[in-house]
């Protein structure tokens, strides 16, 4: 039954009753769960109860057939203003008239270049000098003569948030307080703020029609994103998330050009390369040791195609792709905290962390006592420090146990991929044979992701009650714990395997004669194309698969999942029914009705750290892979497009947060940025061929002929009960002793290591030196709003002193 509303509707609560189907077609409740239901029906009594007392306005909506309870809630004025001031809501003083311009806007105009990107979205939401809302300064505000719209929509979201995520239900010991509580107990089925309505005429749009047709169509894919109208939707945490995915992807295109071009010139070196010339002509030349116990030996020009191929990713181009990756690293961070603090000031979060975020709901509710303020002199619910640093270190001992787990897999894998040969060899089929190698690493690429989105899946769920567990004060610091504990879980995860063919596979094999042995099992060696080939496979399967994979899910799971919540809400009960539903048209419906159908939002740290774990990906080993820079623009293109249809027409409406920037994942770019300039420092000096040609070039009057035989080692004469010889990669004499050569590559290597990383990070370090955090015009807007909150919330108001009656 749906009865008439007055007045804007804040936020909705629903819950269903559970039915079961008997046999005579009649509906009854299951008496198992009649004590479930009780207590359920409790706990609602009680919080709606509490919600009434604290000043809400409820109106209840039902529906018999469904069984579907709608509660609508809405914040009368006196319930907004004091919850504006506790909870540091900022309102409107002054209208901003400085337009706003991104850096590629005024670029194209300084050159006059038409500017494609650029679309007029109507609607667009006015810029403000704000300060914090006081109600006894009501009558400075800007638009406080009219009560109905001076606190925005996403603010009155905010505030009906607070209240529900405060309240208790039963007792505070058994912290029975809270809507999120409720709905991870079943008590409610949903909790959400109404997507606004879509309007009718088409000369005015909503907010969110003007979403749809501006951002989240694919014809959109060029355009500029409507940050402004994303922020004034969905709150700035949000539009952050847009703003640093699209900040990003705008730089990856650079990256994309160059690392393309680099591919292209590995191409020309197939053809040109001597070396590759060498093996391709070598014929009976070369005559390899078995590469195991029961394998034949093999003629090396019989890797002719495998070795050309390698010449793609293995090329002198690396070594600059990877400075100027480095670099471009760098610059991507220095001038995002730029773009971060101009949004920041634009949508009023400069400040947030540091002053005007407030303790989370929860974490009030919870708190065994408080304690004052320094900073406020205001009573705050407080957590003993100790107690918070003994559950943290708990929790540093899971990670570790997880993260050995990690390990004990890829050992696990490594084992599969050497017992794997074996059994192909066994096989005496020539085909399988040849490429043993090949099969057994690519499957074990394959099964090593299989593995990594297993784990992932088992540990951010172990990550989560942790971090709940520890009781974090702030939003801000609860995200940032668990964002830390499940990205050094994930980058175990995901780069283990990478780091082991990188660093240590092919490292410690031995020569023949005295292979070492790690239980038994000979040590795994590189294939016949070297290892930096393996790692660009390795590559493309963990970073191509997984991001396949996402978009896959991101583009049907929500499809299913909201065909499958429709059905749930609309069950075939009977047939009767089911025409009369026919007859009825989905507009007819009310909007927490449709909303309801609609997916529940799981928040950004998937979006995040998918990009996070892209982003070391394209630098960590971007020398193995120059073309992964292009593979992560394809798949961002398509990842903004897919979040934005997801939020506008799949998700329900998010509650609005503040944020003042994208937190601790800056931080966490910031250490792999580093990382990187280190890793590839070493796959550059110790995997890659680069340094050894180098050598030979300048000691072999600069050209390469003869340097396959200078890399090839030949076995000691015992090696065989024949005594026939065959060549091994590695540079060792008959005697397996180490040849001289083998020592001056390996201080030109520890020296390119060193040289490589002191100048990368000198050119950071400058870079972060000339360009400023926060941009000059920025700090002067800060420092004027600054000035007018202190006028605004001045107790006295300023008068001319008169002056003393003896002049």
């Amino acid at each position: 039954m749906l009865i008439p509303h007055l007045g804007p509707t804040d936020f909705v609560l629903v819950w269903e009753e559970s039915l079961a189907v008997l046999k005579d077609g009649t509906l009854e409740k299951d008496k198992s769960s009649h004590a479930i239901q009780d207590s359920h029906r409790k706990w609602r009594e009680d919080f709606l109860s509490r919600l009434q007392a604290a000043g809400i306005d409820q109106e209840m909506v039902s529906e018999a057939k469904k069984k579907i309870s709608y509660v609508l809630l809405s914040a009368p004025w006196s319930v907004l203003c004091y919850y504006a001031e506790e909870i540091s809501l900022r309102v409107p003083l002054q209208m901003v008239t400085t337009p706003n311009f991104n850096w590629s806007e005024r670029m194209l105009e300084k050159i006059k270049i038409p500017n494609l990107m650029s679309q007029d979205v109507p609607s667009m939401p006015p810029d403000y000098y704000t300060c914090q809302f006081r109600t006894n300064k009501l009558e400075r505000f800007l638009g406080s003569e009219n009560k109905e719209t001076f606190f925005k929509t996403t603010q009155r979201h905010q505030v009906l948030y607070e209240i529900l995520a405060r309240t208790p239900y039963g007792a505070l010991k058994r912290g029975e307080v809270g809507i999120e509580r409720l709905l991870s107990e079943n008590a409610f089925s949903a909790a959400y703020p109404l997507h606004e309505v879509s309007a009718v005429d088409s000369q005015s749009l909503s907010m969110r029609q003007i979403l749809h047709q501006y951002w989240a169509r694919w014809a959109s894919w060029k355009n500029y994103q409507p940050l402004d109208h994303i922020r004034e939707y969905y709150g700035e945490k949000i539009a952050l998330y847009f703003a640093w995915l699209g900040f990003y992807t705008g730089w990856l295109l650079p990256a994309a050009v160059v690392g393309t071009l680099v591919f292209l010139f590995g191409i020309w070196l197939m053809v040109t390369d001597a070396p590759a010339r060498e093996i391709c002509e070598s014929k009976d030349e070369f005559v390899m040791c078995p590469l195991c116990k029961i394998c034949s030996y093999w003629n090396l020009s019989s890797i002719c195609t495998t070795f050309k191929a390698g010449l793609l990713f293995d090329n002198g181009g690396t070594v600059f792709f990877s400075i100027f990756m480095a670099l471009w690293a760098v610059t991507f961070l220095e001038y995002w905290k730029r773009t971060s603090a101009v949004l920041a000031h634009r949508w009023d979060c400069s400040e947030f962390q540091e002053t005007e975020e407030r303790p989370r709901p929860e974490f009030t509710a919870t708190a065994p006592m408080t304690l004052r303020n320094p900073v406020t002199g205001a009573e705050e619910p407080y957590f003993p420090k100790r107690r918070r640093f003994n559950r943290t270190l708990t929790g540093g001992m899971v990670i570790i146990i997880m993260v050995s787990v990690v390990l004990m897999f890829v050992v696990a894998i490594i084992v599969y991929r050497v017992i794997l040969s074996i059994i192909i060899y066994k096989s005496h089929n020539a085909f399988l044979i040849f490429s043993a190698g090949r099969i057994a690493s690519l499957t074990g690429s394959v099964l090593n992701l299989l593995v990594i989105l297993m784990l992932s899946r088992v540990y951010i769920y172990l990550a989560q009650v942790l971090t709940r567990w520890e009781m974090h004060r702030t939003q801000t610091k609860y995200e940032d714990m668990f964002i830390l504990k499940v990205f050094i879980f994930q980058f175990v995860n995901f780069y283990s395997s990478p780091v082991y063919i990188s660093f240590f596979k092919g490292r410690f094999v031995g020569y023949p004669g005295n292979y070492y042995k790690l239980l038994g099992i000979r040590n795994e060696d590189c294939g016949a194309g070297g290892c930096l080939i393996e790692l660009a496979q390795e590559l493309l399967v963990i970073m191509v698969g997984k991001q396949v994979i996402n978009n896959i899910q991101e583009f049907i799971m929500p499809k299913l999942k909201s065909w499958w919540q429709k059905r749930k809400i609309h069950p075939k009960v009977r047939a009767e029914d089911e025409k009369v539903k026919e007859g009825v048209s989905t507009q007819d419906a009310a909007p927490w009705e449709t909303d309801y159908e609609l997916l529940l939002c799981e928040g950004l740290f998937d979006e995040y750290l998918e990009m996070v774990l892209q982003f070391g990906f394209i630098t960590i080993f971007v020398a193995a892979c120059p073309l992964a820079p292009l593979f992560a623009l394809i798949n961002n293109w398509v990842e903004v497009r897919l979040d934005a249809q997801k939020f506008v027409c799949q998700y329900r409406r998010p509650v609005a947060e503040r944020a003042q920037d994208i937190g601790i994942w800056l931080d966490i770019l910031q250490v792999i940025t580093y990382v990187a300039v280190i890793s590839n420092a070493f796959l550059i000096a110790f995997t890659s061929d680069f340094l050894p040609r180098l050598y030979y070039r300048y000691n072999n009057d600069g050209n390469l002929q003869g340097y396959v035989n200078f890399t090839l080692g030949t076995s000691p004469s015992n090696f065989n009960a024949n005594n026939t010889q065959c060549r091994y990669r590695g540079y060792r004499d008959r005697n397996g002793h180490f040849r001289p050569e083998y020592f001056h590559l390996l201080a030109c290597r520890l020296a390119f290591v060193i040289i490589f990383e002191h100048v990368v990070f000198f050119i950071g370090r400058l870079i972060d030196f000339m360009v400023p955090d926060i941009p000059e015009d920025v700090e002067i807007k800060i420092k004027r709003e600054h000035y007018m909150a202190k006028e605004a919330l001045a107790e006295n108001e300023v008068r001319t002193p008169k002056p003393p009656k003896d002049l």
